[in-house]
């Protein structure tokens, strides 16, 4: 079986995007697993190789097909995007914005292309976005609408440990609202396809919201009203999930692979549980649409960019998983 070809945009180039890639790419057990590209300005790559003292060469191409992956040589899909005499690094500035959303667009081309097997993404600033006039506010969207999915279904793996999430990027308030019979069954199924298209079977747990679980609405009626009401019609479809199980043991529980997936009733729920056991191999994949993408899920950490301290350690795992699911989406 042929190696399957990552896509790399190299993120916002006043952040740690570029730095973290090339990093990972002077990994020999990264070439051995797959053929990494990176889409970006070839300028400022240069300029970072210099700053790491990396021994790494860029080679510049056009199409992913002239390539050489191998170890030490860089293969660049170049985007002539950044002007090296007004680029400050660590500092927001539209023109990284747009070029970060320039990187993206093209590799979600390539892709869709079926010219890359999966898509790795480096982190890009909300505010670097928004000064470009760029019309999303991060990754997910960028990749939802440009993929054409309604819903992407965002999932958390860290070590045995997978997480889906009820809801993202609403308040607290808001996401216990969204706790209802109806969005559960929907989610769980949701969860569980995109399980199967990863080559992924077992249970799936859905965890509590109230202490306890509520205690049979002694802490609070959600269990009773919506959870329990959505797991019975669940199991009576044929699906293999249990809850809701506490909150405060169904992670550990996830962790001991008790469980193929828990599905999260809000974004913290999920984040506090798997950042806190490993904060930089907790390793995003949308789920959901006709393309994979993974991505580290730490920002641009503009305070450290441009000054070769920046840990690549999540933006290998990403690449990692990348090349692990990418046979499940070429099929």
């Amino acid at each position: 079986m042929s190696k399957p070809i990552i896509a790399i945009p190299i993120g916002d180039p006043a952040g740690i995007g570029p730095e973290i890639a090339l990093k990972t790419l002077t990994l020999k057990d990264i070439y051995e697993t797959c053929k990494p590209l990176l889409i970006g300005d070839v300028k400022v790559l240069q300029d970072m190789i210099k700053v790491c003292n990396l021994d790494l060469t860029i080679n510049q191409i056009d199409e992913q097909k002239d390539g050489k992956y191998e170890l030490n040589t860089v293969d660049v899909i170049h985007i002539d995007n950044i002007d090296m005499d007004k680029l400050e690094i660590g500092k927001v500035q539209a023109m990284c914005g747009q070029a970060a959303f320039d990187y993206i667009k093209k590799s979600i081309e390539l892709a869709m292309n079926k010219q890359v097997d999966a898509v790795a993404t480096t982190p890009i600033n909300k505010e670097s976005l928004k000064a470009a006039n760029v019309p999303y506010i991060g990754h997910t969207e960028i990749f939802a609408d440009l993929t054409g999915t309604e819903d992407p279904l965002t999932m958390f793996e860290v070590d045995e440990l997978r997480v889906f999430f009820l809801s993202r990027h609403v308040s607290l308030r808001q996401a216990l609202d969204l706790v209802k019979k109806d969005r559960i069954v929907d989610y769980v199924k949701r969860s569980n396809d995109a399980l199967k298209r990863l080559g992924v079977t077992g249970r799936i747990a859905v965890a509590g919201l109230n202490p306890h679980s509520g205690e049979n609405g002694l802490f609070g009626y959600e269990e009773v009203d919506e959870i329990v009401p959505a797991i019975k019609e669940l199991t009576k479809e044929g699906i293999d999930v249990v809850g809701p199980v506490p909150a405060d043991s169904v992670f550990a529980l996830g962790l001991k692979g008790n469980y193929a997936a828990i599905l999260s009733l809000y974004h913290d729920q999920g984040h506090i549980a798997t950042k806190t056991y490993d904060f930089h191999r907790t390793i995003s994949i949308t789920n959901g649409m006709p393309i994979l993408r993974t991505s580290v899920d730490h920002g641009t950490a503009m305070d450290i960019a441009g000054k070769n301290i920046a840990d690549p350690l999540s933006m290998i795992e990403a690449v990692r998983l990348a090349a692990k699911y990418a046979p499940y989406f070429t099929k």
